[in-house]
């Protein structure tokens, strides 16, 4: 690393989304906490603060650390599967999810998470060398780090590498173009569909994070107009999210707005951090989750953090067809009967009955 980029590394970034108040605080607009900091103060997310009258974000340049993972680990089930994936992140987060598993590292209070030093010019060129083909802003919210994300996001596209985010969704309306329009792929998480789940287990708010996905589904552009891919992951808490009722009701409102293309995914919950006490997700849980979307009218819904092969497959969606197209075990590809059958533009169709595909295939 060169001297000036080490420098460059050592200062903290203006953040993108802010505005002075009358009172001398400065109103950080990235989210929807919408945090007004006096000079010295941090926002909730920890990583952003107001130095000297502007708010800037205090990590970019350093990361939490760097992982080779395949695409499907995200999950992405519908992009480039098989293909292998740069994951990395920094510390912080806008959330306050009671049963985070990596809150070690979105609740640090210590830069000393944040160790490793890479520009953005760096991590492309890292992952160029190793011949995979996206990096991942993930771990803890991209969004606590979205300048960095979407430099490293512009750096990456101009070696033909893909920028994924992996996030909860939690973002202000002023933000989501810049951020969204700078990947290829998202996988967001859809929590649960009750604004007492979202205000009690999470510290956020449901109706941010559905116009969120709205946004990322219906609006995201790629800089050659392609609509940016999206998955989605609901992580079920027995007696909290996995009701019937709340279901339904998150199907159906995947359905009518995203359309019944939008992979979802239903994972299993391990106890962890607040939730110790609260017993792992059943298999037999999940799998009614997914007869529940499949009623709704939901094409591709997949179960995670289990072992459950059929729950990784994908399968044509044509109710006369439903034949095997991608067959998984976790996140190994045992076969891919789509290789060969995308076009130019990553579209793929069942070849055994013609039926689009969606995805980036």
């Amino acid at each position: 690393m060169s001297a000036e980029t080490q420098a460059q590394v050592m200062h903290p970034v203006f953040g993108r989304w802010q505005h002075p108040l009358d009172d001398g605080r400065v109103q950080c607009d990235l989210c929807p906490r919408e945090c007004k900091l006096r000079e010295g103060q941090r926002g909730f997310c920890f990583v952003r603060s107001n130095h000297e009258g502007h708010i800037e974000l205090d990590t970019y340049g350093r990361s939490s650390g760097f992982a080779l993972d395949p695409v499907e680990k995200k999950p992405l089930n519908h992009f480039h599967p098989g293909s292998s994936v740069l994951s990395f992140g920094t510390a912080g987060c806008n959330s306050a999810c009671k049963f985070c598993q990596n809150w070690d590292i979105s609740r640090a209070r210590s830069w000393d998470r944040v160790a490793v030093e890479a520009e953005p010019d760096d991590i492309a060129a890292s992952a160029a060398s190793r011949g995979v083909t996206s990096v991942a802003f993930t771990y803890n919210d991209p969004i606590v780090f979205a300048e960095y994300a979407i430099d490293t996001a512009d750096a990456c596209r101009e070696k033909g590498i893909h920028p994924i985010a992996v996030t909860a969704g939690y973002m202000s309306a002023a933000a989501r173009p810049d951020f969204y329009n700078a990947m290829d792929a998202a996988n967001i998480d859809l929590k649960g569909f009750t604004e007492d789940f979202y205000q009690s287990v999470t510290g956020t708010h449901l109706q941010d994070v559905l116009d969120t996905i709205d946004y990322a589904v219906n609006e995201a552009r790629t800089p050659n107009d392609e609509h940016v891919w999206v998955e989605l992951t609901t992580l079920l808490i027995p007696g909290r999210n996995d009701d019937d009722a709340q279901l339904h009701a998150e199907c159906a409102w995947i359905r009518e707005h995203c359309g019944p293309d939008v992979p979802l995914h239903f994972s299993a919950f391990h106890p962890d951090y607040k939730m110790r006490d609260v017993p792992p997700t059943p298999l037999a849980t999940l799998l009614r989750a997914r007869e529940i979307a499949y009623a709704e009218g939901l094409n591709y819904v997949y179960t995670g953090n289990v072992h459950y092969p059929e729950g990784d497959t994908t399968y044509c969606p044509n109710p006369d067809c439903g034949a095997v197209l991608v067959e998984r075990d976790w996140y190994r590809i045992v076969s891919n009967r789509l290789d060969g059958h995308a076009a130019p533009d990553g579209t793929a169709k069942c070849p055994e009955c013609g039926t689009p595909i969606a995805g980036r295939w």
